[in-house]
């Protein structure tokens, strides 16, 4: 019988899936050239669709990698996630039994857990889209400012998922997070909220990093962990300022605890279900064939 898939965070360290966000190479300059982030971000992102094509050519016998393609671009269509989410679960889920019709057999569905205070719209509770942009909204109405952006964990970095008042460069240049120079790396290996009052003075940054925020027009952040119960952080919100902050209260930083355990436990909710159903979907198709 198949294991269940468990997040691919879950039960490993913070440091799984703590960075930075610039994925910088060395003897780079702060200021990249756009077709070197655009190459990075391509390469990034097809390198984890090309493993799981070449794990699903080897389970199923298939054709080709066009096949492979097509069978998780339909379930990641079907059940409204990610291809790059679809194809790390794809990797990193234990493979199902040779022959077996059910990839998890017996596996116990539940529905998805409470969001109190989030602005999920009615009918959109198992919406990983639509939660990702009500908890951008929550975070930044309690620290009062327009910019932020939302993280996910996936293969080891951290990927940009949602973000607001931030532009292209930025957008660009931490498309995807795997090195350990800003405060989202600081937040996840700590497992803890940071505060960076001022991006200009701050340490932890590289050079490039820091150049990234600073042109956007933010001078400062919050970056604050999605934990699930294990208390690892499944991904990041983190809102930016215009001036260098003086801190947040005790009531204010509640709230954001809050909200980062509520949505750190609903992602692992999301991965567990609708995931594995995409995954389910998807076996189910491989096993029938591409004639039927």
């Amino acid at each position: 019988m198949s294991q269940l898939s468990r997040h691919p965070a879950e039960g490993g360290s913070a440091a799984d899936v703590s960075g930075s966000g610039s994925g910088q190479g060395k003897g780079s300059g702060p200021l990249w050239r756009q077709e070197d982030l655009d190459l990075r971000n391509r390469l990034y992102g097809r390198a984890g669709v090309a493993r799981a094509e070449g794990v699903l050519l080897d389970r199923y016998g298939l054709g080709s990698t066009d096949e492979a393609f097509a069978l998780m671009k339909g379930a990641s269509q079907q059940f409204n996630i990610k291809l790059s989410t679809l194809a790390d679960a794809v990797v990193r889920t234990p493979a199902p039994d040779a022959d077996a019709e059910l990839w998890f057999p017996g596996r116990v569905r539940r529905g998805p857990p409470a969001l109190p205070g989030l602005p999920v719209e009615r009918g959109n509770a198992t919406s990983q889209g639509a939660v990702i942009t009500a908890t951008l909204q929550r975070v930044l109405s309690i620290t009062q400012t327009p910019m932020g952006n939302v993280q996910l964990s996936e293969r080891g970095r951290l990927r940009l998922a949602r973000h607001t008042g931030l532009n292209r460069y930025f957008s660009d240049f931490f498309a995807f997070v795997d090195s350990s120079t800003t405060s989202c790396a600081q937040a996840a290996g700590e497992r803890r909220q940071v505060t960076v009052r001022d991006v200009e003075s701050e340490p932890v940054f590289d050079e490039a990093s820091r150049h990234a925020i600073l042109q956007t027009g933010s001078r400062a952040a919050h970056s604050v962990p999605l934990m699930n119960r294990l208390g690892v952080p499944l991904g990041m919100v983190s809102s930016h300022h215009e001036r260098p902050l003086t801190g947040f209260t005790h009531a204010e930083l509640a709230a954001l605890r809050q909200t980062g355990n509520d949505v750190g436990r609903w992602l692992a909710w999301h991965w567990n279900t609708v995931v594995l159903d995409a995954l389910e979907h998807l076996h189910a198709a491989a096993l029938r064939g591409p004639h039927e």
